[in-house]
């Protein structure tokens, strides 16, 4: 569970975000997002975004918790914090060839 959750939070860091080899690294080839915006994102997607993405300050986290659904499956749900925009967010991380990928994504935004 520790490796999910420090997996998920290098996802967060701004230099993360803006490495395609880094997202290519973290995301599973069956990666999709549904962003807080509503918009559906495609693993392919997602990594063809970075270099439009504006990179700020690194989204924080809060209450995050894993639950293992199955041996090699692990969802997470936490809040996240960016910039004071808020929103809950979960992900599911599946391992495949000894490596933790993010299979899914989802954020919805808190009022």
């Amino acid at each position: 569970m520790a490796e999910v959750i420090a997996r998920e939070r290098e996802s967060l860091r701004p230099e993360v975000r803006a490495s395609a080899a880094a997202l290519d690294r973290l995301l599973d080839p069956d990666f999709r997002e549904i962003g807080a915006s509503g918009r559906l994102w495609t693993r392919a997607a997602a990594i063809e975004a970075v270099p439009t993405w504006e990179q700020a300050a690194p989204i924080l986290d809060e209450d995050m918790e894993g639950r293992r659904l199955a041996d090699d499956l692990v969802l997470l749900t936490y809040v996240s914090d960016n910039d004071g925009r808020r929103a809950r967010r979960s992900s599911l991380w599946r391992r495949s060839g000894g490596s933790w990928r993010m299979v899914f994504h989802q954020g919805t935004l808190l009022p």
